[in-house]
């Protein structure tokens, strides 16, 4: 038996065990991608979900010294092909075998410090975590899909950017209660809380549509082996998007809007049926 391999597939189920019990939506996405995608893009959710539990979920604890120990050793683990941490051993064979940009790495990290303050985002640096936080995730996971494809890889680069950055506005809409009384942070810039109405929203409505039309010809030009799991992942947002802008300012406050479990599979259903029928490409 081969205890190093047997040691980095371990490492690859915990990263795959993390996305399951972490997002339950982020899952599905994954599994209808091929196969062969599957580790690659667990391993970077690990990464990205264990460096978010660091800034939002361990308050009793000095988070900067907390961050700044897991970025050194990430880049340990990547130069020196192993860790002992499985979340990081796990990422360090997706950034090693895939080749993902060690800027895209650091530019989630500064992110991440980012929420160590909290902030009212004027727009520069609300631009400047959109990118760190979620644009450069889904240029990490083109990597892992364009792999042998630099050429598609560079086409489709702005594709991904506004994916990822239509996915995170539309988080910031659904949580902003939340993440002002927990976190107090306002992430729109320019927007106080207290000054959340239905034309404020609107506005913030407008730039995420224009990110998701901008994003959704980039998913008809993927590889056929990502095609489908990024087309249901972008019809989940964007079907989350429909229920939040059905919903006035005062609810979007008053409770967190969500799809339940049946809509998700027959979101599922409608994305599998589509792809086999040629619809998406």
């Amino acid at each position: 038996m081969n205890h190093e391999q047997l040691f980095t597939d371990t490492s690859l189920a915990c990263a795959q065990l993390i996305t399951r019990r972490y997002s339950t939506s982020f899952s599905l996405g994954i599994r209808t991608l091929d196969k062969e995608l599957h580790r690659a893009i667990y391993a970077v959710y690990g990464f990205v979900r264990w460096a978010d539990e660091i800034v939002d979920t361990f308050h009793s604890h000095d988070k900067a010294a907390l961050l700044a120990a897991f970025e050194h050793d990430t880049y340990a683990a990547i130069a020196a092909g192993f860790s002992l941490n499985p979340v990081l051993h796990a990422f360090q064979w997706a950034v090693n075998e895939y080749g993902i940009d060690h800027e895209f790495i650091d530019a989630f990290l500064r992110s991440m410090e980012m929420d160590l303050e909290d902030h009212n985002y004027r727009q520069e640096l609300y631009e400047k975590y959109i990118y760190g936080s979620a644009e450069v995730v889904g240029l990490m996971c083109l990597r892992v899909f364009c792999q042998k494809e630099p050429a598609r890889f560079e086409q489709l680069q702005e594709p991904a950017r506004r994916l990822g950055a239509a996915f995170q506005k539309v988080n910031f809409l659904r949580d902003i209660r939340s993440d002002y009384e927990d976190r107090g942070r306002v992430y729109f810039p320019g927007l106080r809380y207290e000054q959340f109405d239905n034309e404020a929203k609107r506005a913030i409505e407008a730039d995420i549509r224009a990110d998701f039309e901008a994003a959704y010809v980039g998913i008809q030009q993927l590889p056929r082996s990502a095609r489908l799991g990024v087309h249901l992942a972008y019809v989940y947002y964007l079907k989350l998007f429909y229920k939040l802008r059905q919903a006035p300012a005062a609810q979007v406050l008053a409770e967190r809007v969500r799809l339940p479990d049946n809509t998700k599979l027959l979101l599922l259903l409608g994305s599998w049926l589509r792809y086999r029928l040629r619809l998406i490409g």
